[in-house]
């Protein structure tokens, strides 16, 4: 006898949640620091670095994130024989490439945002590159960044539901057993619905905490008096 959708089925959702929450924050993690450097890299001195970061951006973001997860769980261990790539790694592996290339894209423009005379002001300092973006450039670029990136964020934990293409039993996938062993979808998926908007809205509250703590708003983004934040040009 099929049991209707009750409180019992939550356990498994739960288990689902947590596995799409260490998805989703792994991913974000490795993939932000990947961004880093490749943003890094398209905005550098270097035709090379940039000419390499724009290739692997514009490759990623111009391919579905699923055709990425079909290639790495199902194309790498035929490229490779004895290759055996778990459900949890491709996860992982896929989504940190994709959001490798949309936060280098988020910091590239951030970047490009700064005002050119924070630029020259620090080259007049007489400021070397890295010395230049550790103090001047980075500080002020990455509160440009944070309001999209949160909004990416939520983005994917949206796209990680698509793990579930490769039998992966996150948060989307738990909801499709418990489907069909309740028979009762429209209970089971509004449960599952119900729960990605509580991770979505509970991100959303903390990017909004983050920019009325830092005075920074994602519709009027300004910069002011940046050489400050290195400890130059502080009024006496």
């Amino acid at each position: 006898m099929i049991d209707g959708f009750g409180f019992q089925y939550l356990l498994p959702l739960g288990k689902g949640t947590l596995w799409t929450i260490a998805l989703c924050a792994t991913s974000g993690i490795l993939g932000s620091v990947l961004g880093l450097i490749l943003g890094l890299a398209e905005t550098s001195p270097s035709r090379v670095a940039r000419w390499l970061s724009s290739i692997y951006v514009n490759l990623i973001r111009g391919v579905p994130v699923l055709i990425i997860i079909f290639f790495i769980y199902f194309g790498v261990p035929l490229l490779f024989p004895g290759i055996d790539i778990p459900g949890f790694l491709t996860g992982v592996i896929a989504l940190t490439g994709f959001v490798g290339a949309y936060m280098a894209e988020i910091l590239r423009g951030s970047i490009e945002a700064v005002p050119k005379g924070q630029n020259e002001a620090a080259d007049a300092l007489g400021m070397g590159y890295f010395l230049k973006y550790r103090s001047v450039i980075m500080p002020q670029a990455m509160k440009i960044a944070v309001p999209p990136a949160i909004n990416f964020l939520i983005a994917l934990v949206k796209d990680s539901s698509l793990i579930t293409v490769i039998g992966f039993i996150e948060l989307t996938k738990a909801g499709s057993v418990v489907s069909n062993l309740t028979s009762d979808p429209i209970a089971t998926y509004l449960a599952v619905a119900v729960i990605y908007f509580v991770i979505c809205y509970g991100i959303s509250r903390l990017g909004r905490a983050y920019e009325t703590r830092t005075g920074i708003r994602s519709d009027a983004l300004r910069v002011q008096k940046p050489l400050r934040l290195a400890g130059i040009g502080k009024s006496k």
